[in-house]
């Protein structure tokens, strides 16, 4: 059984203009001690489909329409309040990409730590407090002691966002949801975030849910990879599988978007842009949300909605293209 089963979510918004279908009809499952990479442009429903899985969004406007969550084979979907904050932070626990406006700046940051091992874990105020300083000590935050008393604007981003994934961890979930982790450091840091939640991973043996929007991301950190457009997961694979042979156009033309840096120096050649816009997500037409930017455009894209199937061995794609007749190399 897997750890985190997602079947046929819809999670839709209601709008002056109609309901917006910001996720619909999504189909993910993530293993234990795996990393799933959920990529896409912005906009196209990743978040959405991480928050509706710990029911963080507004409700109204949103509204969960169809589909199940199964956390170990429990549907969250039906869960109050009080009852998935039971879950919340024990069990799954969310990274946000914006560690300043998901930090208290009122409390330091050793308190907002402590929180969260009071309330899941029962500690006194003095256990909670030195378990802080251990969790800011794991995530290489120097001088524990006296930093867990400073307070969200005396950190750099880096740091922030390390602040961030220790309270995250501090009662050592099952599942960690890390909400594009690195989308506002540069790239160094970017790197020393990724090491560090691939170090956490293997050392609590946790399952990991990235969302991010680039794709080098992806290739460093995840063992499978879910392509989104427009609310929807056109295409799933091993992420070996999917960089060598991508089948959906849109996986391609966003590979084909990533630099170079292999052949810059013998090849050069403008990076590839895909034509057109995101489809507007309110009351939606029928049909690949993708037809109007697709090269391989068939009458048939326009008429129906092609569904997720399986290409080759643990490949999934949704296109109605031939893909063993058709030239789709990226």
């Amino acid at each position: 059984m897997a750890l985190l089963e997602i079947k046929g979510l819809k999670t839709h918004f209601k709008t002056d203009d109609g309901w917006l279908h910001a996720v619909d009809g999504v189909d993910l499952s993530l293993d234990r001690g795996e990393t799933l990479g959920v990529v896409g442009e912005s906009g196209c429903g990743k978040s959405v489909t991480a928050m509706t899985v710990l029911k963080l969004l507004p409700m109204p406007p949103g509204k969960i329409v169809a589909g199940q969550v199964l956390w170990q084979g429990r549907d969250l979907v039906p869960l109050d309040n009080a009852a998935m904050r039971a879950i919340r932070a024990k069990q799954i626990a969310i990274v946000f990409q914006e560690p300043m406006t998901s930090l208290n700046p009122v409390y330091s940051v050793g308190e907002q730590i402590a929180e969260v091992l009071r309330l899941h874990e029962r500690l006194s105020k003095a256990e909670a407090a030195n378990v802080a300083i251990e969790m800011l000590r794991r995530v290489r935050i120097p001088s524990p002691e006296r930093r867990s008393k400073d307070y969200p604007h005396q950190f750099s981003g880096g740091m922030r966002q390390r602040v961030m994934i220790a309270i995250a961890l501090a009662c050592k979930p099952q599942m960690l949801i890390a909400d594009e982790p690195t989308t506002a450091l540069d790239v160094t840091i970017q790197a020393q975030i990724l090491d560090l939640l691939d170090e956490l991973k293997s050392e609590l043996g946790m399952a990991i849910l990235l969302i991010t929007h680039a794709m080098g991301v992806v290739a460093e950190s995840a063992q499978r990879v879910a392509v989104m457009y427009a609310g929807k997961v056109v295409e799933e694979a091993p992420v070996e599988q999917l960089f060598a042979h991508p089948r959906h156009p849109y996986t391609q033309g966003l590979i084909r978007s990533i630099p170079r840096i292999d052949t810059a120096a013998t090849h050069k050649r403008r990076l590839e842009a895909i034509p057109g816009t995101v489809p507007k997500l309110i009351n939606p037409a029928p049909g690949c949300r993708f037809a109007s930017r697709c090269k391989f455009v068939q009458p048939v894209c326009s008429a129906a909605t092609p569904p997720l199937r399986e290409a080759a061995a643990g490949h999934k794609v949704a296109c109605f293209l031939d893909f063993d007749s058709a030239t789709t190399s990226p």
